[in-house]
């Protein structure tokens, strides 16, 4: 799968903007359609084609071939791609250095008694939100840190991503955009400042799940939001 979807990435990378950056000599122009009736499933999950801050992609149609931004897509397979701007190359590596699973793939959380002891514990807090909620899967180099219970709710702290669960949802401040989770939950996607957020319900709370360095892309915190349940 992940080789059909490379070549697919390396045939539109001339539209997915990289190529913006080469010199005007470079440049092509060309008439070409956004095509919006293109949607996508990794591993039969349907997945939104959204740039870093959650603002929605359209495939490129030209001369019967489709475009896909190579970024984007690189993301939602859990393939890393970077751009060297002195040698104007784009590197595609389908799995991360010193790991032996491929990039973006995700693993169990594994929390030990004492982790599980100190979760619990940020939820007696609050009173009628004591039953205790923690993913149960986080992507592969990603390690669960601490929880930590706020004024309002409990953050569960990993290296790259931060969940939050609270008995209420801010999101209606904001201009979101509405998605469905591989398991049918509707979730939304929201801004409230330079970090894209997922939020979405799930029992009698709100749960939000964040990448502050952008490590994870939209389509695996989306599969993460899915793996969030009651700690036993």
């Amino acid at each position: 799968m992940k080789k059909t979807l490379l070549s697919l990435i390396v045939v539109g990378m001339a539209l997915s903007g990289a190529a913006g950056v080469y010199a005007g000599s470079k440049l092509e122009k060309i008439s070409a359609y956004l095509n919006h009736g293109i949607t996508f499933k990794v591993n039969g999950a349907v997945q939104s084609l959204t740039d870093r801050n959650g603002k929605q992609l359209v495939p490129i149609t030209y001369h019967n071939t489709t475009y896909l931004p190579v970024r984007a897509i690189s993301n939602m397979a859990g393939i890393n791609v970077e751009f060297d701007a002195s040698s104007q190359q784009i590197r595609l590596e389908t799995k991360q250095s010193g790991d032996n699973q491929p990039a973006g793939e995700l693993t169990t959380v594994s929390y030990n008694e004492a982790q599980i002891k100190a979760i619990k514990k940020a939820y007696a807090n609050f009173e009628s939100f004591e039953t205790a909620y923690a993913p149960k899967q986080m992507t592969a180099n990603d390690s669960y840190v601490k929880a930590e219970a706020t004024s309002d709710g409990v953050h569960l702290i990993f290296k790259h991503m931060i969940v939050n669960v609270s008995p209420r949802d801010y999101s209606a401040d904001y201009e979101s955009k509405e998605v469905k989770l591989s398991n049918g939950v509707k979730a939304k996607w929201y801004t409230p400042s330079d970090t894209p957020m997922l939020g979405f319900q799930l029992d009698d709370r709100t749960v939000t799940i964040s990448s502050p360095d952008g490590y994870l892309s939209s389509g695996q915190i989306e599969q993460v939001a899915v793996s969030v349940a009651k700690l036993k």
